[in-house]
């Protein structure tokens, strides 16, 4: 295969203290990386760097490792604006929008399904993310959810079963009934096409017993648990989530000391979605307490058409260091390396030998620009499994 080595980098985080300074971000200065196929083979001073085949030119600029967007749901039909324009108008967000986009999933066919999976995705990358997780959950039918799990496996490795959203609408009259529905036919339809399992423990929602029934009988399908969690107000889906040994305990908004406990001593990661927060004017997650904790912290779009319509990490970072007690820095690896330990991968989320080459190429000398520039597009390359795609 042919080598390529990327030069004359200003500032490269590698997360990987051994690599760089010693910080958690392995930060290193007049850097370059070295490319052969889809992995990273070297990464270190530019002095130093082994002689490759080709050559790319960094400028100057600073190089992080591809976003990894560990919490998505991208198979969807139809629109939400006036929903959105509604809340923004006083109305409070409540788990019952999600029937909207249930109606409007159903009535899709799969191309649109798949070209709205696509452009989202492909729209994220151009931002700089380079894995994504995507989710079903707006079909609440075993046909639906399971042709939404097939569509999303069509464009990604990190698929995720989540009938568990809300009570289908068929089902309004029987919840009981409706639970096993997820956990019986629906499970055996959908677990082919999935890595992991969800649910939305939320009054409004699920509860946990519900929530447990749920989560079990997907990891005695073969399926990793993760939880939508603590989002609307205190509840016992974090706790559920690190007894479970879940992945990642996701929103985590409304947290008590007990959980925050929990998650600092536990292998479970708190995905914070401030694209939430933002589209529904909620409190914000106090990631710093979480982070003082010793907790693992992600951080993710949430990219959904009701309640966090963004797809872009970079606008995630700057509202966690705004609004949510992190530090640049903290940002940054929650975005990278926080979300490669949601999904628990080693291969991403990282720029060290044997991880997959997936970088971003920030036009700016530094990586705190992604928060000190809100909003304004800074990726001037990304590459994907070491191919140069934007």
């Amino acid at each position: 295969m042919t080598t390529t080595a990327i030069t004359d980098i200003a500032c490269l985080v590698t997360n990987d203290p051994s690599l760089g300074d010693g910080s958690p971000l392995g930060l290193i200065r007049d850097a370059a990386v070295v490319i052969d196929g889809d992995r990273i083979v070297w990464a270190g001073e530019s002095n130093r760097a082994p002689a490759a085949d080709k050559a790319v030119d960094a400028g100057g600029r600073a190089m992080i490792p591809g976003f990894v967007d560990s919490h998505s749901h991208l198979v969807f039909a139809g629109d939400r604006t006036q929903e959105f324009n509604a809340r923004m108008s006083g109305r409070p967000y409540s788990a019952g929008g999600i029937r909207t986009t249930v109606a409007a999933t159903r009535a899709a066919s799969d191309d649109e399904l798949s070209a709205n999976v696509a452009r989202y995705l492909a729209e994220a990358l151009r931002q700089g993310t380079t894995t994504c997780e995507t989710k079903s959950g707006y079909g609440l039918t075993v046909e639906d959810e399971a042709r939404a799990l097939r569509i999303a496996a069509r464009h990604t490795d990190e698929v995720t079963f989540l009938g568990a959203h809300i009570v289908s609408p068929d089902y309004a009259d029987d919840p009981a009934g409706y639970v096993d529905l997820v956990t019986g036919p629906m499970l055996d339809a959908c677990a082919p096409h999935a890595r992991w399992i969800d649910v939305f423990c939320e009054q409004g929602a699920f509860d946990g017993d519900q929530a447990r029934a749920v989560l079990t009988a997907g990891i005695a399908k073969g399926l990793h648990p993760r939880v939508h969690a603590n989002q609307l107000g205190h509840g016992p889906g974090v706790q559920l989530a690190v007894e479970l040994d879940a992945a990642s305990a996701d929103h985590c908004t409304h947290l008590t000391d007990a959980d925050i406990d929990a998650l600092g001593q536990g292998d479970t990661v708190a995905t914070l979605l401030p694209g939430a927060e933002f589209s529904t004017r909620a409190v914000w997650p106090d990631a710093r307490r979480l982070l003082d904790a010793g907790a693992t912290v992600a951080l993710s779009t949430d990219c959904n058409p009701g309640s966090s319509f963004t797809s872009s990490m970079p606008f995630c970072i700057a509202l966690a260091v705004r609004d949510m007690g992190m530090t640049p820095d903290e940002a940054v690896r929650a975005a990278t390396a926080g979300g490669a330990a949601a999904l628990r991968r080693t291969d991403v989320g990282r720029i060290a030998p044997g991880a997959r080459a997936d970088l971003l190429l920030l036009d700016a000398p530094s990586h705190v620009h992604l928060a000190y520039r809100p909003g304004v597009p800074l990726a001037d390359a990304v590459w994907q499994r070491g191919a140069r795609v934007a």
